[in-house]
């Protein structure tokens, strides 16, 4: 893939950013989700690639935007595969919480595993623990093993977490071992991201979210030299059948960075919507301007950008008020 690609996609992401920005704290997340998938795919005509949509929106008869399969860019350039999620975070920004981001992922055709749409379990850490741990240890020992590489008592750790009741076994295990928590209402991709910045304070991510959030994160941690393991967790034999009839043979399997996102090529781009662990959000400005921050990366040479623009809104045609639905 070309190297001109992150800037193409930086576009993407923050366009569909700006579509979202409007819809903040106004407790629509339909509208908000709507509103970012239809700009984000009229900017993906723009891209000169030959796309195919590995996870997206939904499959193609329950959206017809960005759906899992349909070909997207400009037909003019490199064959890619493509994962998407235009608004990671409705909620949040229907709540005007923080961590909602645009977000767009590329890969050597090939690289992205299609998932079904169920939830995953997920070990999310940054560099320095690459590795070190396995998800399918007890917590207990994931998070002894963690203090032991880090060089710090397990009193001191920070571990992330989706903030649900699903997790409460968990958290009461967690909270046994005396790791400090950090509770997420929202934004998945966010927090499993999270452990590969020194910043963020936050040593490991863990739990279970969605499957399609998960390989997103799989490609940021790719290039951010941190690794996610996964396992799916189909809820009944349909679920179960779905990740066969997609050539999963074993839906059970400890799923590994490689597994979701091969060992290619991989571009990930990310706009705030709202502030975040690492990006701020869409910020307005006078005279009809909007501010955003956007992260850009790439697998093969582990260069990360962020990216500070100034968007005149007058020439998108966008605006600082929510637009009418799809």
């Amino acid at each position: 893939m070309e190297r001109e690609l992150a800037l193409d996609i930086v576009r993407v992401t923050e366009m569909a950013a700006l579509a979202a920005a409007p819809w903040m704290g106004r407790g629509d997340k339909f509208a908000a989700a709507a509103s970012a998938v239809r700009v984000m795919h009229a900017m993906f005509d723009s891209v000169p690639i030959r796309g195919a949509v590995i996870i997206g929106e939904g499959e193609q008869d329950e959206t017809h935007r960005l759906y899992v399969g349909e070909q997207v860019g400009d037909t003019d350039g490199p064959e890619v595969d493509v994962a998407v999620d235009a608004l990671e975070g409705t909620d949040i920004v229907a709540k005007g919480l923080n961590n909602a981001m645009s977000v767009a992922v590329l890969s050597a055709k090939g690289g992205l595993m299609r998932v079904p749409d169920m939830y995953m379990e997920k070990l999310a850490v940054g560099p320095g623990l690459v590795g070190k741990l396995k998800l399918t240890d007890p917590i207990e020992l994931t998070v002894q093993k963690a203090a032991e590489e880090l060089h710090k008592p397990v009193s001191e750790l920070t571990v992330m977490i989706l903030d649900r009741r699903r997790h409460e076994e968990l958290i009461r295990s967690l909270r046994k071992v005396g790791v400090r928590l950090k509770f997420l209402p929202d934004g998945d991709v966010a927090g499993a991201m999270a452990p590969a910045f020194a910043e963020s304070g936050i040593d490991l991510y863990v739990g279970s979210g969605g499957a399609s959030e998960g390989v997103l994160a799989a490609a940021a941690l790719r290039c951010l030299g941190g690794e996610l393991q996964g396992r799916l967790m189909p809820a009944d034999a349909g679920e179960y059948s779905r990740c066969i009839a997609m050539g999963i043979e074993d839906p059970y399997k400890l799923l590994k960075t490689e597994d979701m996102v091969g060992k290619g090529e991989v571009i990930f781009a990310a706009t705030g919507v709202t502030p975040g662990e690492f990006l701020g959000g869409v910020r307005y400005l006078p005279e009809q301007r909007a501010e955003t921050q956007s992260l850009v990366m790439r697998a093969g040479t582990k260069t990360i950008r962020f990216i500070r623009t100034v968007h005149d809104l007058t020439v998108h045609h966008l605006s600082t008020q929510p637009a009418a639905g799809p």
